[in-house]
């Protein structure tokens, strides 16, 4: 297709599909009407512990194969990850053959996915779980695979076809700013004309920022959650980069998020190699805050006890999946600590303290428990519960008093705070 007709046709549907896009009153702004990821997504996603790892021959059991997402899916119910709510189990990159079919076609590698995507999503619907699967908006994949630039409409169709739940869509060898955003764009549009419940996960704040500020209002209308930064690693480094740039630019970015849109800080990384256990319980804790996507990217066949318990802990899922859907935000940051705060619904408060030291041992810290959540999660007073490193009834507290911790180096201490008047009322 030429792109002179094709800019002209994306002009028409976007005019002739408007009304399809409805207000978010919350923010002001318009949002994805798919009926999609209320609350943030959740599941398993195979890119940071796998990534284009093809040669099964070499390496049968972590190539990228059918084999590799039936094991996963499998171990998603028998071991408890479903009933915690991870639901989606999700292609990334290299999953292509070379090249289309004669129809123009996407299609899977025939030798590692001999029954096709149709096949394997039977298979994951069968558990009661959700597949997704991966494209890119340019003219390939970032691993150099067929892209979808002039075959929007039939590769959203294609994936309806085979019963694709979730599309994670990449911006590599996109030639544009503007093809990139209308790409984006027409791809939420063909994936909602397909008439088949999408999540439509895209990057396209993330290829912006190099060149302006991306307008999220816009993005919040087609997407369903966008990164903003780098992929994540499996360290530390590269956990607290996700953490500085999500805190640096919190004011640009929080108020997008909410039921149907998230900002998205990518994988976890807890149950691999690269973290300590303080560092492994930082990013759960932020991440719930953060109201972010929980897509683990982990080998579920071998994951530790503690991670295990860590990433299943329903208190700090029912924060991250909190309806009332208000991201959290850094409050203070002194001394190398840092204080995290998200509002919950009933007039409940989450708060995450953050030892970034990474030196020493344990730190003291004291807060005012008036300067917590706007001067009111606890007034009169309220309850604190602390989650994590490990739970424990800290009790009543009054407005006027403070709450002391200790924080281990690169750990993180989170609390639940219930105000005093909310639970007299359950009473």
């Amino acid at each position: 297709m030429k792109l002179k007709s094709w800019d002209q046709w994306l002009g028409y549907v976007l005019g002739l599909h408007f009304p399809t896009l409805v207000l978010w009153g919350d923010f002001g702004a318009m949002a994805l009407d798919n009926g999609l990821a209320r609350t943030p997504t959740m599941g398993w996603l195979h890119w940071e512990r796998f990534m284009c790892s093809v040669d099964c021959q070499e390496e049968p059991d972590s190539c990228i194969s059918e084999q590799l997402f039936m094991q996963m899916a499998e171990l998603m119910v028998s071991d408890g990850w479903k009933d915690a709510g991870y639901e989606y189990v999700c292609i990334d990159d290299c999953w292509m053959a070379p090249q289309r079919n004669s129809l123009g076609q996407l299609q899977a590698d025939p030798q590692r996915f001999p029954g096709g995507i149709r096949r394997l999503a039977n298979y994951v619907h069968s558990k009661g779980l959700k597949l997704g699967i991966y494209a890119d908006v340019g003219n390939k994949t970032c691993a150099g695979y067929p892209g979808s630039f002039g075959y929007y409409d039939i590769d959203a169709q294609t994936f309806a076809e085979w019963g694709v739940d979730l599309l994670k869509f990449d911006g590599c060898h996109c030639d544009s700013i503007k093809h990139l955003a209308d790409g984006y764009k027409y791809m939420s549009l063909a994936l909602n004309r397909t008439g088949r419940s999408i999540v439509y996960s895209c990057e396209w704040p993330l290829y912006m920022w190099p060149f302006h500020k991306p307008n999220y209002t816009k993005i919040r209308q087609y997407c369903n959650h966008w990164r903003n930064f780098a992929d994540v690693y499996d360290s530390w480094e590269s956990v607290k980069s996700i953490l500085d740039w999500t805190s640096s630019n919190q004011e640009k970015i929080v108020n997008f998020a909410g039921p149907g849109g998230w900002n998205d800080p990518d994988m976890l990384v807890i149950g691999n190699f690269g973290l300590s256990w303080d560092q492994q319980v930082t990013q759960m804790a932020l991440w719930a805050i953060m109201a972010a996507p929980l897509l683990m990217s982990n080998d579920l066949r071998h994951i530790s006890p503690q991670a295990k318990t860590l990433l299943q802990d329903k208190d700090v899922i029912a924060i991250n999946q909190d309806p009332l859907g208000k991201q959290g935000y850094r409050l203070r940051k002194e001394n190398n600590i840092e204080v995290w705060e998200r509002p919950l619904s009933n007039l409940a408060w989450a708060v995450a303290m953050t030892n970034l030291q990474e030196i020493g041992g344990p730190r003291s810290y004291i807060i005012s428990i008036a300067s917590l959540g706007k001067g009111v999660a606890c007034n009169p007073g309220c309850f604190i519960t602390q989650l994590l490193p490990m739970k424990m009834e800290l009790g009543f507290h009054e407005w006027t008093s403070s709450l002391k911790t200790r924080i281990n180096p690169t750990g993180t201490v989170l609390f639940r705070l219930e105000a005093k008047r909310r639970l007299h009322q359950k009473a």
